[in-house]
């Protein structure tokens, strides 16, 4: 009872569950570009929230996963803060269910605070199918899905 309390929880945030298994293609320390209208640029991501791993295995994270991350360049006020966001694009190529491999010119991520709302109020820029289908609130504010 207790486990679909929790998950009807994260549902009414705006985050549904994981579908497949995506290839990993950034880990602790990689460079994103801020894909929303925050103020921030550059951020570098510190941390994979609810990574799993292995002895001597490097935390790494997907498209549509939560993540913590600092911003490294932007406004000042949000500078040299950590923050939470959710990866929306990768460069590493990832095989979607119906055989299409997907990749992207960059990596990018949205912003988002601890409750799971957007901090910006639009992306502009193309936002993953698999990242959108996880993330609704993220969806309504893309303004491209591929």
């Amino acid at each position: 009872m207790a486990a679909k309390a929790k998950g009807r929880g994260l549902i009414a945030k705006g985050m549904l569950a994981h579908g497949q298994k995506l290839s990993r293609g950034l880990s602790a320390g990689s460079i994103l570009r801020c894909a929303d209208n925050t103020g921030a640029r550059k951020l570098r991501l510190v941390q994979a929230n609810s990574y799993k791993g292995r002895l001597r295995r490097y935390p790494s994270a997907t498209v549509g996963d939560k993540v913590t991350v600092s911003v490294r360049q932007g406004a000042p006020d949000m500078r040299k803060k950590i923050f939470q966001a959710v990866i929306v694009r990768q460069k590493r190529p990832f095989r979607r269910v119906d055989g299409v491999w997907v990749q992207f010119e960059e990596n990018a991520a949205v912003i988002i605070t601890p409750e799971g709302e957007m901090k910006g109020s639009e992306i502009r820029v193309p936002v993953a199918r698999e990242a959108a289908e996880r993330w609704p609130r993220i969806a309504s504010a893309a303004s491209t899905i591929v």
